[in-house]
């Protein structure tokens, strides 16, 4: 959990806050995410997400669509030393990322966004925020 504020560097590597490295430091996986961010899954949980995704039957057109987005936006990665990872050119493109970048904690993943997105995001979605009733209904 958390926002970080890193920033892309000119090879499009990034370095993942510390607070994260230790649980990602045997690979990760970026993929696309919606609201045109990146999802990075720790190895063993991308593997639990692709499992469910190829469970669905593939007679459905939707499940055929969000299987081959799934994948095909999907890059393996060890992070090196420093704790940095390189992010693909058309992941970069796909999530508009060109240096300044937000990275936020969310339960078993984390998700890149540009900072100006996910800023206007934030500003968005805190009013919905504010009005969820989070007390368990009967």
């Amino acid at each position: 959990m958390g926002t970080f504020t890193p920033k892309l560097d000119d090879k499009g590597r990034l370095i993942l806050p510390a607070k994260f490295r230790e649980r990602l430091e045997d690979g990760v996986v970026v993929t696309r995410g919606q609201e045109k961010c990146l999802v990075v899954w720790p190895d063993d949980v991308f593997a639990a997400e692709a499992a469910r995704v190829m469970a669905q039957p593939r007679e459905m057109r939707g499940t055929r669509d969000v299987t081959r987005s799934f994948f095909a936006g999907a890059d393996q990665v060890v992070p090196d030393k420093q704790g940095r990872i390189a992010i693909q050119p058309l992941l970069r493109a796909y999530a508009g990322l060109e240096k300044d970048v937000a990275v936020i904690g969310v339960g078993d993943r984390i998700e890149i966004w540009d900072q100006a997105k996910w800023l206007a995001y934030d500003e968005e979605t805190a009013e919905k925020f504010s009005d969820l009733d989070a007390a368990p209904q009967p």
